[in-house]
């Protein structure tokens, strides 16, 4: 069972990208218990099945609970001796019996097959939700933000703004009219300054032809 110290260590190792090994209790639930495990991350509230483990060897990825999981290595368990087979007997002498006498063999009974055991139930991880959050500066420079869960994967990166307006011709009209005045008004800000950048540059033209 995971101590509320194992659950802040695994936690510092998903932090610092190192997801930390665990192995399975017997009170796990659709794995062998001893089995080792990737800690991937933690569900929030940390309630019930909150924990997130890829099981050795497996690609899915299964919740459980600080019942299930121990961060201590389980002992191999010790290999059983084979016990000496026991001495034959020797089997008395079957006597041979009279020409005339004929012995009847029943046929062999057939056993059923066994039954296929049914294989353990897996519960599969439902997905957390995502909030991706667009953010525009006054100069019309974009950035982009994502939540997945309660964890931030994505944190203001910098997205063209031609790749926004391509994006927001797929969105409800009322957004796409939103994103278009951020747009258009990043767009007469350039505009102005190419304007005034242009008549300082015919300025220093004209200065430079009096000089000459």
């Amino acid at each position: 069972m995971l101590s509320e110290q194992d659950i802040r260590t695994l936690r510092s190792a998903l932090d610092a990208g190192k997801p930390a090994t665990v192995w399975f209790t017997a009170k796990a639930v659709g794995v062998d218990p001893g089995k080792s495990g990737k800690v991937l991350s933690f569900a929030e509230p940390a309630q019930g099945d909150f924990i997130e483990v890829r099981p050795t060897g497996s690609q899915d990825t299964l919740s459980f609970s600080v019942a299930e999981l121990t961060m201590t290595r389980p002992k191999p368990r010790p290999t059983p001796k084979k016990p000496a087979a026991p001495a034959k007997e020797a089997e008395p002498a079957v006597p041979t019996p009279p020409a005339e006498v004929e012995i009847y063999q029943p046929a062999p009974v057939e056993k059923p097959a066994a039954a296929k055991a049914k294989p353990a139930s897996r519960r599969v991880k439902v997905p957390a939700e995502v909030t991706v959050t667009l953010h525009a500066t006054a100069r019309g420079e974009w950035t982009v933000e994502v939540v997945v869960g309660t964890k931030r994967t994505i944190r203001a990166r910098a997205v063209p703004a031609v790749a926004i307006a391509k994006a927001a011709k797929e969105l409800p009209d009322d957004v796409e009219s939103a994103i278009s005045a951020v747009l258009d008004s990043a767009r007469d800000q350039h505009r102005e300054r190419i304007a005034l950048l242009q008549a300082e540059l015919d300025a220093a033209r004209r200065a430079l032809d009096d000089l000459n």
